[in-house]
């Protein structure tokens, strides 16, 4: 395995990078040297690569340019004086953020796990930059390149990249739309002696450790990766515990960040080469560490549509200095959590659970609900409160019911969907649109 692992990153990662045109094989190299250096130089490197990203937005980016702001000689100073991009304003400047022509970009969209879809441009170049972290943070794991992968996402039909990626690492891919237990369970069984890594998002793999435990079915992984959706202590426990592996926990968001991911702690190591983290208040103003309050980030890679101060719609703790572990095995600084609130999901008669990707995988492509929530008070059906846009029009609702009972496998007959037009949609406690409400309880 370590021989193929040499030639899948020496040689086969390489070729694939210089013809699709990404960045990815390199900056994984980048990052594996960031690794290697003093919290003194990755301080450095992040002030550097703010600084020349500030430059550039205040020259060529049209929105931030209409603020007119006065450069600084300190970086850290300037960008105090940028204003907070929310996701709102993202989508209304969508086209006064780009400094590239469209038709020579790639449109990202976020996965909407807020219930507020959003969407990014990045060059070709920019998109390998958060696939190569992913894998670092995978090797931050103990995971090799080539390692067989059992992993859950939200893509129902793959397409030829992706193809072409679960073929090289030997990757079982299971859309985690909708699963019955029995369809977990045929999965776990498939996989019992495979020495497989877990890795997708934080709800799905607890489902998968709730129906092993339930239906007695042994199976070890290597290791579980977490990301996408919170992971609550409840998840990593049950995980863990079921599964007989560590479970590793990563923090990002579809807008092409990467913030911070664990390795040798309970914390999670802040990816400096790749984003400015700021913790505020209510007002904007940074916190003292150790407090908690609104995650603002900037992305130091992404110039073809610049993020400055992007409020992700997080709560989040940066660790006190004097905290710090005296032994750690990197130098970048430390998140202590990130506070979200519990992702509920939804249950029906016939034994599916639904997770928030299963409605933000279909709602993601309905550009004319600017926000959704889903309610669920009996096991019956389902409400959804939604936003519509100006260019929304009914008969969208029911090709996203239709899509929804395809994808889940319900029929109308047992399970109501019921859609409700809102003006305003009410955030958490903590200030985050919330996409599913449960009023069934947390359990499975």
């Amino acid at each position: 395995m370590r021989l193929y692992t040499y030639l899948l990153e020496k040689i086969i990662l390489p070729l694939g990078s210089i013809i699709s045109g990404n960045s990815f094989s390199t900056y994984l190299s980048y990052l594996r040297r960031c690794d290697n250096m003093s919290a003194f130089e990755l301080e450095a490197v992040q002030k550097e690569k703010l600084d020349k990203l500030l430059k550039y937005v205040l020259t060529d980016c049209e929105y931030y340019k209409s603020y007119g702001i006065k450069e600084k000689e300190d970086p850290y100073l300037t960008i105090k004086e940028f204003p907070i991009l929310t996701k709102n304003l993202l989508r209304e400047n969508e086209s006064r953020l780009l400094t590239r022509p469209v038709s020579k970009l790639i449109r990202c969209s976020s996965s909407g796990s807020s219930g507020l879809r959003t969407s990014i441009y990045l060059t070709k170049k920019e998109l390998g930059i958060p696939q190569a972290t992913q894998l670092h943070w995978w090797n931050w794991a103990g995971y090799h390149s080539g390692e067989k992968l059992l992993q859950t996402g939200i893509t129902p039909s793959r397409g030829f990249v992706k193809k072409i990626k679960d073929i090289c690492f030997y990757t079982i891919y299971v859309p985690a739309f909708s699963l019955t237990e029995q369809q977990v369970v045929e999965i776990l069984k498939s996989v019992k002696r495979g020495n497989y890594t877990l890795a997708g998002y934080a709800s799905s793999l607890y489902v998968f450790a709730c129906a092993a435990r339930e239906q007695k079915i042994h199976v070890t992984f290597k290791r579980a990766l977490s990301w996408g959706d919170k992971l609550f202590e409840h998840y990593r426990k049950e995980i863990r515990d079921v599964f007989n592996c560590e479970v590793y926990d990563t923090y990002g968001c579809s807008e092409g960040m990467l913030m911070a991911a664990q390795k040798d702690l309970p914390y999670m190591y802040i990816m400096t080469p790749n984003v400015y983290i700021e913790i505020v208040d209510d007002e904007g103003n940074e916190v003292p560490d150790g407090t908690m309050g609104h995650v603002l980030v900037t992305n130091l890679n992404g110039y073809a549509m610049p993020l400055i101060r992007y409020k992700l719609g997080d709560l989040a703790v940066k660790l006190p200095l004097e905290k710090y572990p005296d032994k750690r095995k990197l130098n970048y600084p430390l998140l202590e959590r990130v506070i979200g609130r519990d992702t509920d999901l939804v249950k029906t008669k016939s034994g599916k659970i639904m997770i928030v990707h299963t409605f933000t995988g279909i709602f993601e492509f309905y550009r004319s609900i600017k926000q959704f929530r889903v309610i669920q008070t009996e096991m019956e059906g389902i409400d959804i409160e939604y936003i519509p846009s100006e260019t929304f029009a009914d008969a969208e609702l029911m090709k996203i019911a239709n899509d929804i009972y395809e994808r889940t496998g319900e029929s109308r007959d047992s399970f109501y969907i019921n859609f409700k037009r809102v003006d305003y949609i009410p955030p958490t406690s903590s200030g985050k649109p919330q996409i599913i409400k449960s009023l069934l309880g947390n359990k499975l």
